[in-house]
């Protein structure tokens, strides 16, 4: 039917509310949702384009098979027999750790990741490769060890805070928050609050904060070292908070002690008395922090994100109104996975574990495929990303997947990554299918979106988690769907899963299949896996998220789940479906002490020898590369790799290498003309631009370019230029700090 219809935007994972004007089919206009209980009629100019992801020149519409150099197009059923077959012969000769499923993670649905997680289990491997595991390894993997789930994520409370630190953050632009744009300004503006951000260039959140320590890139865990040792040799610290809330403090506090502060922060190019001054702010307001991937994939990485977690729990800022706080959720983003355990894999050539909530850095990747090891990678499942875009090296991700011996990728264009594939398998859109994500970026209010088909989708499309049910089934991993359980899936939701569950009582090994038992009942009378999904889901949520349901008005009970399946169903723009209890903030920490755990063994020696004196010879950039690249700059002109047509930005400088007009100068560089930039791991040429903001010495280039479309190469693609090997001990790329060298493009 046309008209307006409510959803939400998918291009970046704060996925605010819109309208779209329907006519004859076909999505012709949008606008901002004011009915959306979460951006209140906030959207920005990203998602106001989303015609542009809807209708690509290069949208696929049926499974293709690579012949040689081309593809054919080939059956459903062909394909489905045919993966099914390779995938069971390569598990069959080279054991499980031969397969990975790398996806989980779009910004605009998290469903098919119940049916990736399933299929790969169901074959033996736990290799899932996701963008978690790209940009916050140290972050999460630092929540399991301190605050006892990897999944257990901080997030501040901008609402109630009184000082708001945005550290390696520009939510200007990247936003990372609800209405970030608007909830920064109001700060920036109250009388009463503070806004702070702690980054290299005068970025656009940086403009209008009231304090801004514009550090030298890549002494992030310098300077925040020196600050503890400021408030602990001043005696600021908060002893209640700590004797209460915090374990393991008196094992790390002589790590600190004597420390020469103010070597320090000249290494960091830093005021001493401006940094000190942020320290007493930091231990008589209540504050919280907000990191962003200027730490998480800046130098040091976790060891960043390490010492700022203690900052945090020596300040008291953690389970603290107007602090950080462990949101209520309708499912955790991943899931716990302690390499500790001799259940949990590492990789087998270089080691790394899954410290981003279940998921592996897609970093190594290239050398998992590329070693000689007996149980190396051989086939890739790819689903919703672009690695040979959106993951560093680009060259070596050509190398590694132009040899392996089965790439399937899911994917609603013919991306740069699908061009390497064996078989390229055509799934429904954002706005043709149901999905959802679950990002916790608000307390104490939970809140859930389930986005609803606005047109039909083209050709022969699937939704992914149909796709992966239909490749289940050819494995033969379906079980026999017992009558008495089919029969009732399209007349009582409550009798259907009743009897559900006593199949399951009976025979407890479905249980690990129930994302294709739903698929192929309730998914099949609905054309959609995920909405059958879904309800299995709320049926079966947990304790904590009951609790938080009941809160928000959902009376407990056994069809607690199908009432809020229901109501979210019956409600396009989303809605409230739980409540955190705000008289227990502390309630999500959940190590074995109770308590912040901030000794964490790994890190010490790290963290105890970080000094000035160390750090100023490491920052000595070689002669050849004597800038630093900022790989990865957020703009409103970018969205990952899913806006492909560049008619979105026309008349914009969307894609530039940005550099201080002072060391354009230098280098006789003029605004506008095209320049190289060299880096260890390649070159890539694009047009300069001139600007005050970016500082001096560093070099700044966005992601999400270098797209072929319709024949044409647009932008620079910032992975050509990083190094697969860059990286910290847990494989976060240190895209933040690239050496690099500017030069003539001619």
């Amino acid at each position: 039917m046309d008209g307006w219809k409510k959803t939400g935007c998918i291009l970046c994972a704060q996925n605010c509310g819109l309208e779209v004007l329907v006519e004859a089919g076909r999505m012709v206009r949008v606008r901002p949702d004011r009915d959306n209980p979460r951006s209140e009629g906030y959207a920005c100019r990203k998602g106001l384009n989303i015609l542009n992801y809807q209708y690509p020149a290069d949208r696929l519409t049926t499974p293709l098979k690579r012949m040689g150099e081309e593809f054919v197009a080939v059956s459903w059923e062909q394909a489905f027999a045919e993966i099914a077959q390779r995938m069971r012969a390569l598990v069959d000769t080279h054991g499980p750790r031969c397969l990975a499923y790398m996806g989980a993670s779009s910004q605009g649905g998290h469903f098919e990741a119940a049916f990736g997680l399933a299929l790969l289990r169901a074959l033996g491997s736990q290799y899932l490769y996701s963008s978690a595991g790209q940009e916050f390894s140290g972050a999460w993997w630092l929540n399991g060890r301190m605050l006892g789930k990897q999944y257990n994520i901080p997030i501040p409370d901008e609402r109630e805070t009184e000082m708001l630190v945005g550290w390696g953050w520009n939510g200007m632009h990247s936003h990372q928050m609800p209405q970030a744009p608007k909830v920064l300004t109001g700060i920036a503006r109250h009388p009463d609050k503070l806004l702070v951000v702690v980054d290299p260039r005068m970025s656009e959140t940086a403009a209008i904060a009231d304090i801004h320590l514009p550090l030298r890139p890549g002494t992030d865990a310098l300077l925040v070292k020196a600050m503890i040792a400021i408030i602990l040799a001043n005696g600021w610290e908060n002893t209640t908070y700590i004797r209460d809330h915090v374990d393991g403090f008196e094992k790390i506090r002589p790590w600190f002690a004597g420390m020469d502060t103010r070597a320090a922060l000249a290494v960091c190019g830093l005021d001493a008395a401006r940094v000190t001054e942020l320290c007493r702010l930091m231990t008589s307001r209540r504050w919280c922090l907000h990191p962003d991937l200027g730490i998480y994939m800046g130098r040091h990485s976790a060891l960043n994100s390490y010492l700022l977690n203690i900052l945090g729990a020596i300040c008291g800022i953690f389970g603290v109104r107007g602090g950080n706080i462990i949101p209520g959720m309708v499912m955790p983003l991943g899931f716990h996975a302690d390499e500790r355990s001799e259940k949990v894999w590492r990789t087998m050539a270089t080691q790394m574990p899954p410290a981003a909530a279940g998921s592996f850095p897609p970093a190594v990747v290239p050398e998992e495929i590329l070693s000689d090891h007996p149980r190396r990678l051989r086939a890739i499942y790819v689903n919703g990303c672009n690695p040979l875009r959106s993951y560093p090296d680009t060259t070596a991700y050509e190398q590694a997947f132009a040899s392996l011996d089965l790439l399937v990728v899911c994917d609603v264009v013919m991306s740069e990554t699908a061009r390497f594939a064996h078989y390229v398998l055509p799934c429904r859109n954002a706005y043709e299918s149901w999905d959802g994500t679950f990002f916790p970026w608000t307390y104490p209010g939970v809140y859930f979106q389930m986005r609803q088909p606005l047109v039909q989708p083209p050709g022969d499309c699937l939704e992914a988690s149909q796709i992966f049910t239909g490749i289940a089934e050819r494995l033969g991993l379906l079980p026999q769907i017992p009558e008495e359980v089919a029969m009732v899936a399209g007349e009582s939701r409550l009798l259907f899963g009743a009897r559900l569950m006593e199949w399951a009582a009976r025979e407890p090994a479905i249980r690990s299949k129930m994302p294709f038992i739903l698929a192929e009942t309730l998914g099949k009378r609905w054309d959609s896996a995920n909405r059958a999904a879904l309800w299995g889901m709320l049926m079966t949520a947990p304790k904590s998220f009951r609790e938080n349901a009941a809160r928000a008005g959902f009376k407990p009970g056994p069809d607690q789940g199908d009432r809020i399946f229901q109501a979210i169903c019956d409600t396009p723009q989303g809605l409230w479906v739980g409540q955190a209890d705000v008289d227990d903030p502390m309630a999500g920490i959940s190590t074995a002490s109770g308590k912040i755990e901030v000794h964490v063994p790994e890190l010490e020696e790290m963290a105890k020898s970080l000094d000035a004196a160390s750090e100023g010879a490491a920052l000595q950039l070689p002669e050849k590369f004597p800038y630093v690249l900022h790989a990865g700059r957020h703009m409103p002109c970018n969205a990952n790799t899913l806006m492909r047509n560049p008619a979105w930005n026309a008349g914009r400088r969307a894609c530039t290498v940005a550099m201080n007009p002072a060391d354009m100068t230098a280098l006789g560089l003029q605004d506008g003309q095209l320049v190289r930039v060299v880096t260890e791991g390649g070159s890539e040429t694009g047009e300069l631009e001139a600007s005050v903001r970016v500082r001096p010495g560093t070099v700044l280039i966005p992601h999400g370019f270098g797209l072929v479309y319709q024949g044409q190469v647009y932008g620079l693609n910032i992975n050509r230029l990083t190094r697969s090997g860059n990286r910290d001990f847990l494989g976060t790329p240190l895209h933040r700090y690239v050496p690099c060298r500017v030069e003539r493009a001619d």
